[in-house]
């Protein structure tokens, strides 16, 4: 039986993330055994994506940026697009690989983890902590006992909503012929693209230089596309919105973020808990994860180091899960114009100031000037629909 004061499931964002914090001495603090379990290549691996976030100043993971940007574009479905200085913030471009590498490089250096290529199977609470059964590379099984587990597999289901729309999107690296992006703007949101019956959709583009650059189709709505599906939208947008005019597709993702007003459990057993998307960390309105999977697994970090009960805070505060509620009832019952819903806030409300709203970093004054932008009477409507709606499981 192998031995650890810590576990933790899967080395995606949040796994990798929780490890790093974990690696190494800290005077005065406790140093805990780290053992990072990490599936073997195959379809319990997630696939290359980028990750986006926002800070001011330098941050832990700069190192493995692919770019960084102050300004940030929206373009309305009609009209001239709004564009806005997010200083002191930079919005930053981390690919999946890049930070895997980094920190990989810096675990590999630490004395305190070590790294198991296997499968978890099963967790089980048992008396002062926690057996986790995994299958190796080779197909053997071992039993790996932990006084803590952090699990930030990506659960079997989503637990039951009032609220549940997906951010789905797929995306191209492309090289194009000629110079045709701007790199000192990424078009955050650009509402140009059809409309789907429900829900909303938007091209998103994160320029590299002038011929290179990440070019996506994201859709907000209930239901996922075909692969054929979302190569024609993609298309669609390179081709008749942007005319990027010839140009070579270097790499593609795909993916699909939950957007959803259902508690996420962070605590399943008496020594288990989930961090990351798992536990909470994907912000309900933006789909945003990268800055809550920080929040929450650099406190995780300073628990055990201290010696603490280790539970994973909740990332979003109880106002802005709140206020994110209203929002996906809002955009799921159709009573608002989601194109029209955001072009009128990056309009009216300083970039800045809206950033730091998604993140959940403004104050109540804040907040208010922000809700104050949005259509009222929907909105109210839909915040007073909340109360008698039924938690329902997504299918």
């Amino acid at each position: 039986m192998l031995e650890t004061d810590v576990a933790v499931l899967g080395a995606g964002a949040a796994g990798l993330s929780l490890a790093h914090r974990l690696a190494g001495h800290v005077p005065g603090a406790r140093t805990p055994s780290v053992l990072l379990v990490d599936a073997p290549p195959g379809p319990l691996r997630p696939p290359p994506r980028t990750w986006c976030f926002w800070e001011s100043g330098r941050g832990r993971f700069d190192a493995a940026l692919s770019a960084d940007w102050r300004r940030l574009r929206v373009r309305p479905p009609t009209g001239a697009p709004v564009e806005g200085d997010i200083t002191p913030l930079r919005y930053k471009m981390l690919r999946s690989d890049d930070f895997a590498y980094l920190v990989g490089r810096d675990l590999a250096r630490s004395p305190n983890v070590r790294r198991l290529e296997a499968t978890a199977e099963t967790v089980e609470d048992v008396p002062g902590g926690a057996h986790v059964r995994v299958r190796t590379a080779g197909g053997g099984t071992e039993v790996v006992r932990a006084r803590w587990v952090f699990d930030s597999r990506p659960p079997g289901s989503l637990p039951a909503a009032r609220t549940t729309l997906l951010q789905h999107f797929h995306g191209w690296f492309v090289r194009t012929a000629r110079p045709v992006f701007d790199a000192r703007a990424v078009e955050l949101m650009d509402f140009r693209t059809p409309q789907p019956a429900d829900g909303l959709s938007f091209g998103y583009v994160l320029p590299l230089g002038p011929h290179e650059a990440l070019v996506e189709y994201t859709e907000f709505s209930p239901r996922t596309l075909t692969r054929d599906g979302y190569e024609s939208a993609v298309r669609q947008y390179a081709d008749e919105v942007l005319r990027l005019g010839e140009a070579r597709i270097v790499a593609t993702e795909t993916g699909v973020i939950p957007m959803t007003d259902a508690p996420m459990p962070r605590q399943v057993g008496a020594s288990v808990f989930r961090i990351g998307a798992a536990g909470g960390a994907t912000r309900p309105a933006s789909g945003y994860t990268f800055a809550g999977v920080q929040r929450q697994t650099r406190a995780v970090a300073a628990a055990l180091r201290r010696g603490r009960r280790p539970v994973p805070p909740v990332p979003h505060s109880a106002r802005a899960r709140a206020m994110d509620a209203v929002l996906l009832r809002a955009l799921d019952s159709g009573r608002v114009d989601g194109p029209a819903l955001f072009s009128r806030l990056f309009a009216r409300v300083p970039m800045e100031r809206l950033l730091r709203f998604l993140d959940g970093r403004t104050r109540l004054h804040e907040d208010l000037s922000v809700g104050l932008r949005t259509p009222a009477g929907p909105m109210l409507r839909s915040a007073a629909e909340l109360f008698w709606l039924p938690r329902r499981p997504f299918d």
